[in-house]
């Protein structure tokens, strides 16, 4: 592992659920690196706008431009 370690509090049942998603040998920053890459990015923005409309705090470019 490169870089400096740090310390992610989170509770036994999450880093428990998280181990089950790894390969024998693979840190839990492999996991995470690879459960992170392979994220559809398009979904993820997808449901951060649509978060950000429910919350009123969205404002479309089309709307700017107006």
């Amino acid at each position: 592992m490169t870089g400096q370690t740090t310390t992610i509090p989170t509770t036994k049942a999450v880093r428990d659920k998280l181990k089950s998603y790894g390969q024998k040998g693979e840190t839990y920053s492999d996991i995470l690196t690879r459960l992170m890459d392979t994220v559809d990015r398009e979904e993820f923005m997808d449901r951060m706008y649509r978060r950000l409309e429910e919350k009123d705090q969205f404002v479309s470019l089309d709307e700017i431009s107006k």
